[in-house]
């Protein structure tokens, strides 16, 4: 369940279509290059990345490098330049904050009737819990974070992941009356965390 395989077959199709875009780079203007590298190089990046979770370090530095390159090629950057800046201007997020934005996103559309029942019947509000009605946190839109027996495979599974994630956000993310404002504030508030350090 390392997802190396995955990770390595999205790194070489993503790094083959840079490729073939910087063959025409010269014959596109600047948001015609940016339309194509997000349809078909960050879109790749991004389908079903929830499911990376928990994944090393290593491999989302991978997915990050197909992210600098995309944004050197739209900025006709050199390598030598720091990418920073680039990713800013192009207000990406980081790859480890991509990954929280869809497990949040897809925990708010399970508990708003969004999601398929068999990923809303995973998550539990705590206040929904009997043992937790008389506590603070009954009050708020905290989910459950479930136990789990093994640290790695255990905390990767989507009812703690996704639990984990849209526990960490401030309340006026999480109590978002709609969901085109919940992925506004949740993309700002990671945004922040993705270039603070």
């Amino acid at each position: 369940m390392s997802m190396r395989t995955h990770v390595t077959a999205v790194v070489r199709s993503c790094f083959a279509t840079l490729r073939q875009i910087r063959s025409v780079r010269r014959s596109l203007p600047r948001h015609a290059l940016l339309t194509l590298v997000r349809a078909l190089v960050v879109s790749k990046v991004d389908y079903c990345n929830s499911v990376l979770a928990g994944v090393s370090r290593q491999l989302q530095d991978r997915l990050q490098s197909v992210l600098n390159a995309a944004a050197r090629l739209v900025f006709s950057a050199r390598r030598s330049e720091h990418i920073t800046p680039l990713l800013q201007e192009l207000h990406w997020l980081k790859v480890p904050q991509r990954i929280r934005f869809r497990l949040c996103v897809l925990a708010y559309r399970c508990l708003h009737g969004m999601a398929p029942s068999y990923l809303a019947e995973s998550l539990h509000l705590t206040s929904e819990i009997d043992t937790h009605r008389r506590l603070r946190s009954a009050d708020t839109t905290t989910l459950v974070v479930l136990s789990t027996d093994h640290c790695t495979l255990g905390d990767r599974a989507f009812p703690v992941a996704s639990a984990r994630a849209l526990n960490s956000l401030p309340s006026s993310v999480r109590n978002a009356s709609s969901l085109m404002s919940f992925r506004r504030n949740l993309k700002t508030v990671l945004f922040r965390s993705s270039f603070s350090d």
